[in-house]
C-alpha cells in the first residue's frame, strides 16, 4: 500500500510539473501569426536589451509589469508569446506567468529567444526612447 501511495504521489507531482509547462512556438509559426496580426509578443529580456533590439512589435515586459493589463488585448484567448534571450534563459516564465495571472489562456514560449530569431536572419527593431 505504501508503494502504491508513493507511486501516486510521484505521479501527481510529475503531472503538476508538466501542467505548468508553457507550450512552445517555432519561429516559422510565430512569423505566420505575426503576418496575420494574431499575436502579442512579450520580450522578457529587460529594458536595455529591448532598447537595443527586439522582435518587431514586442512589448517590453520589464517596463510594463505593473500596467500589463492595459497593453494586452481584451480577448483572453489571444495568442501571447513570451521570449527571452535563448533556449536556456528562464526569464520568459515571469512574463508568461503574469499573462496567465491576468486570465490569458493561449500563452506560448518562443524557445529560440531573441538570439535564435537573429540567428535565423530575422529582423529586429530598436526600442523607442520615451
Amino acid at each position: 500500500m505504501r508503494k502504491l501511495l508513493a507511486f501516486a504521489a510521484a505521479f501527481v507531482f510529475t503531472a503538476s510539473l508538466y501542467a505548468a509547462e508553457i507550450p512552445t512556438i517555432t519561429i516559422g509559426d510565430l512569423k505566420e501569426a505575426m503576418a496575420a496580426k494574431k499575436v502579442v509578443l512579450l520580450d522578457a529580456n529587460g529594458t536595455d536589451s529591448w532598447q537595443q533590439g527586439h522582435i518587431p512589435g514586442a512589448i517590453d515586459f520589464s517596463a510594463n509589469k505593473e500596467s500589463l493589463a492595459s497593453v494586452l488585448p481584451q480577448d483572453k484567448d489571444a495568442l501571447i508569446v513570451a521570449y527571452c534571450a535563448n533556449p536556456k534563459c528562464p526569464a520568459y516564465k515571469k512574463a508568461a506567468a503574469a499573462a496567465k495571472k491576468l486570465g490569458y489562456t493561449n500563452i506560448k514560449h518562443l524557445t529560440a529567444g531573441i538570439q535564435g530569431w537573429k540567428d535565423a536572419g530575422e529582423k529586429t527593431e530598436p526600442g523607442s526612447k520615451t
